[in-house]
């Protein structure tokens, strides 16, 4: 899966993902929403983000957190 709007970079953040080339983590955002700040207050404390950036750092983190099974040897 691609997501556009969120990079990473061994330079920036320690190359944790990011929104948009900028120094706000997915995990920053996800952090915010449940402290419970809502996505307008998010986007008013982060001007340079917007609605759509704050959904794909959501859906960056479900398909990261997606589980997998794996088949152990017994």
């Amino acid at each position: 899966m691609k997501f556009p709007g969120i990079t990473r970079d061994p330079r920036v953040m320690d190359g944790r993902a990011c929104v948009r080339d900028t120094r706000v983590t997915v995990a920053t955002i996800l952090g915010l929403l449940a402290e419970g700040h809502s996505q307008r207050v998010i986007l008013e404390n982060y001007s340079y983000l917007t609605s759509e950036d704050i959904r794909e750092a959501l859906t960056y983190c479900a398909w990261r957190m997606e589980e997998q099974e794996i088949q152990l040897s017994t």
